[in-house]
């Protein structure tokens, strides 16, 4: 690469070209594993860092050597870029990412979701926000923010709430230790998340002779935390107690590589398991003590267990209101729990036993110290009874009697059959992908999991438009798999851009796009809690009523994929739909997205998981639906633990 070397061994390259530079110096390592931490950059240039980062990315490219090179992927979407920087980091267990470039003013303040959705589930990616001037010579500029009571403001403060590790390089001199300290944050499993580092325009291109030892090659180690022997051993004199324990596995059972240590737990001790949706696949479809699902979108089984659970032991999980069922999962009279987490802000939730420690560790430590002891037989033989009821629900779910077909409009099928297909004809590590609608419920509850990252729902966010792009992100992390992208006409309409971006890179993702004009899982929330589904549907404006409620829209979203480039098949029937996996599976491997579109009846649904999720009902209402929601709310409030603490004697902190 060529460069200016000055006589005291410093080489000048302007901010930008030194971020590059640096970025693509840097390694992580795990259990002795090395991978460069990032793979690229993404990013969409404008005023502010066309001539920063973008010429720095050029001229990386053009003369960077192979190991020093930092690819770029032009995106359309700022949003859509980190969406698809998390869903590659998540598929990398969070030891590889990307980072993000984006414009001064609009541009940069479109990364903000994307922030937001990282930092909630703890997934590194680091964001390069341009800003306006530093010396601000030339204010106010285009784009600029001004505010009368703080002139250092600017719209990039906006990610200070959003980020687990802001800066703003005001000074070429600042540069390195907001170099250091993004890096530190993103190979934290504890503090990782959305990480910022600011830069005006005018530093980016401002030169600087720095220290050649900042772009020499750096490994960040990602450690993992062994529990103090003192927690394991309270942890397992509380779970001995126990007559009906059970584990809800989180994500960190994923992040931590823990399932293999999971599943020799549960085989030595016989304890059922429940998962979170980002703990979905800790244990595989057909292992005895999978119970699936836990909470508002659980199955039956694990819901059931919950209830009467007496010692509920938390892996990597931060207990969502999803996974507690809004605090009303866990009914056991003195339900205690033992929480295991790299975190100790989530170990100390539930007012549980806190074992501070990396998920893998702590399950081995307590698998040893719980030899030979194993639940009763009884309790074994229940799981199994409510197991198998639960998968003969799904198998009719996936295949739905003549009652409901014949219930069906010509053209239509039910969101089981098409889950169904796409589960019984993919491969077993081929991965799925939902964030939002009624999808991520039903997929959490249904689908079958047969290998360890075949299952990608983004649920803490629950963002609309994140499935296409993460695809995305999760195919260039393994090319070995295919990706399919569940995605509802709603979210589906929010951000279909990166399809092109799929199209540019020649990268084969398969979204199969679920027409039910209109916001399925919104939809049905609002006529539960007496709304009557006003607002949810794709309609024309009545012009007597004046209300949405006319004829459906005339949208084709099938000709909208084919006019962004992606191959589309139109799918009528069940039969129609197996070929169409079938195909989407022949497909090239770099032959671009497929997009797979089908109608579904949004009236018929999934089985129910025999829980709750607190949504408030208006407490007085005119509307009679409303009024007999509310009386079912109360009912449910009724059940709630608003904070669940341990029986006399029995808390360990």
């Amino acid at each position: 690469m060529n460069e200016t070397r000055q006589a005291d061994g410093t080489v000048r390259l302007t901010v930008a070209q030194a971020v590059v530079r640096f970025l693509a110096n840097q390694w992580s390592e795990r259990d002795g594993e090395r991978q460069k931490l990032f793979a690229g950059c993404f990013g969409i240039f404008g005023h502010g860092n066309v001539a920063g980062i973008g010429q720095a990315l050029l001229q990386n490219e053009l003369e960077a050597a192979e190991p020093d090179r930092l690819e770029y992927v032009l995106a359309r979407n700022e949003q859509a870029a980190v969406h698809t920087a998390v869903g590659y980091a998540r598929q990398k267990d969070r030891l590889q990412t990307w980072a993000c470039t984006a414009s001064v003013g609009p541009g940069s303040t479109n990364m903000l979701t994307g922030a937001a959705l990282a930092t909630v589930n703890r997934i590194p990616v680091l964001l390069l926000p341009s800003g306006t001037f530093a010396t601000r010579v030339s204010g106010p500029v285009l784009q600029e923010l001004e505010q009368p009571y703080a002139a250092d403001v600017t719209v990039n403060d906006a990610f200070r709430p959003l980020s687990r590790f802001f800066d703003r390089v005001d000074r070429p001199e600042q540069l390195p230790s907001a170099l250091l300290g993004a890096m530190r944050v993103l190979t934290d499993p504890v503090e990782t998340g959305a990480v910022t580092i600011a830069l005006p325009q005018d530093v980016q291109a401002e030169a600087f002779d720095w220290p050649t030892p900042l772009f020499a090659e750096r490994v960040w180690h990602i450690a993992r935390p062994p529990a103090e022997p003192s927690r394991i051993a309270a942890a397992a004199e509380l779970v001995r107690s126990a007559k009906r324990p059970l584990v809800v596995a989180g994500g960190g059972v994923h992040y931590s590589g823990a399932e293999d240590a999971l599943a020799v737990f549960c085989a030595a001790t016989g304890i059922p398991v429940g998962e979170t949706q980002a703990g979905k696949g800790s244990l595989l479809h057909g292992h005895p003590q999978l119970m699936g699902a836990i909470g508002s979108t659980g199955t039956t089984a694990a819901n059931a267990l919950a209830r009467e659970a007496d010692v509920v032991i938390g892996v990597g999980t931060r207990w969502a209101d999803f996974t507690t069922a809004s605090r009303t999962a866990f009914q056991g009279k003195g339900v205690r729990f033992v929480n295991i987490n790299v975190a100790s802000f989530d170990a100390g939730k539930q007012a549980g036993l806190s074992v501070v420690a990396d998920a893998h560790e702590a399950l081995a430590a307590l698998t040893v110290a719980l030899s030979g002891w194993r639940v009763s037989d009884e309790y074994q033989a229940e799981q199994a009874r409510l197991w198998a009821a639960w998968d003969a629900a799904v198998t009719a779910a996936y295949d739905p009697p003549a009652e409901v077909t014949g219930r069906l409009a010509e053209g239509l099928l039910t969101q089981g059959e098409v889950l169904g297909a796409v589960n019984e004809l993919t491969d077993p590590r081929d991965v799925v992908l939902c964030a939002a609608g009624s999808m991520p419920g039903d997929l959490h509850k249904l689908w079958r999991v047969r290998e360890r990252k075949a299952y990608h729902v983004e649920y803490g966010y629950s963002c609309m438009g994140y499935e296409v792009p993460a695809s995305i992100g999760i195919r260039l992390a393994d090319e070995s798999r295919d990706v399919f992208a569940m995605v509802g006409d709603g979210g589906y309409l929010m951000m279909p851009t990166e399809l092109v971006t799929a199209v540019q890179e020649r990268v084969k993702v398969v979204v199969v796009l679920v027409q039910n004009q209109g916001f399925h899982s919104i939809g049905s929330l609002s006529e539960s809690l007496g709304s009557q589904r006003f607002g949810t549907r794709y309609r024309y404006r009545d012009e007597a009523s004046g209300r949405l409620d006319g004829g459906s829209l005339p949208v084709d979203l099938a000709a909208n994929a084919r006019s962004l480039g992606a191959h589309v098949i139109e799918v009528h029937d069940r039969s129609g739909l197996e070929a169409a996996v079938k195909q989407a599976k022949a497909a090239p491997a770099h032959g671009g997205p497929v997009v797979i579109h089908v109608e579904t009846d949004p009236t018929i649904y999934a089985p129910d998981s025999e829980s709750w999720w607190d949504v408030p009902v208006s407490q007085v209402s005119d509307l009679a639906s409303t009024r007999a929601a509310y009386a079912t709310y109360l009912d449910h409030k009724a059940t709630q633990r608003p904070l669940i603490t341990p029986s006399e004697g029995a808390g360990h902190r």
